[in-house]
């Protein structure tokens, strides 16, 4: 039985996303056990050039619920205007990224599946996909790689984590 764009995309948007709330958690809690300010983990990055914390969550909930409703504009610029401040604020924006991914319909995004979408930046149209390769050659690749980075700065940080709590709730049979 072929998947469906909706099976394909959101329900592992929804682990990821459900992964990464724990992640906040347990961050949170790392720094009030070891007195560390949670400016310490807000402010760091794996390499100068890349985003701090904050940007991470953001970029998820770009690539994940945002992006789902820019899906039937036929265009999607990535938002980056208000990144999350605080603990609070960061679970505030992965909730909000699972409330998009929720309310999306099987039938809505299979109807989007081969609608042209491109890729804006700066006003400019830098590339146009289907629908279908916009989510998983796109979106998806890059809420994995923000996710995988917000979680090895965390690590990075001295926060105890294992890949479980990366991966969040598997699907399992009977759940």
């Amino acid at each position: 039985m072929p998947l469906t764009l909706h099976e394909a995309f959101v329900p592992s948007a929804k682990q990821i996303l459900g992964g990464m709330r724990g992640l906040v958690d347990k961050a949170e809690v790392h720094c009030a056990e070891n007195g560390i300010e949670a400016s310490e983990l807000y402010e760091a990055k794996l390499a100068e050039t890349m985003w701090t914390l904050p940007w991470h969550v953001r970029a998820c909930w770009v690539h994940s619920g945002f992006a789902l409703g820019l899906y039937k504009t036929g265009a999607f610029s990535p938002d980056f205007t208000e990144l999350p401040a605080d603990w609070d604020a960061m679970r505030a924006m992965i909730d909000d990224a699972l409330a998009q991914l929720d309310a999306i319909t099987v039938d809505e995004l299979e109807a989007l599946a081969d609608k042209t979408i491109g890729f804006e930046l700066g006003g400019k149209r830098l590339m146009e996909l289907t629908g279908q390769n916009f989510l998983l050659s796109f979106n998806q690749p890059n809420l994995y790689f923000h996710a995988t980075t917000f979680y090895d700065i965390l690590r990075m940080k001295g926060v105890a984590l294992g890949k479980r709590d990366y991966m969040g709730a598997p699907r399992i049979i009977g759940a």
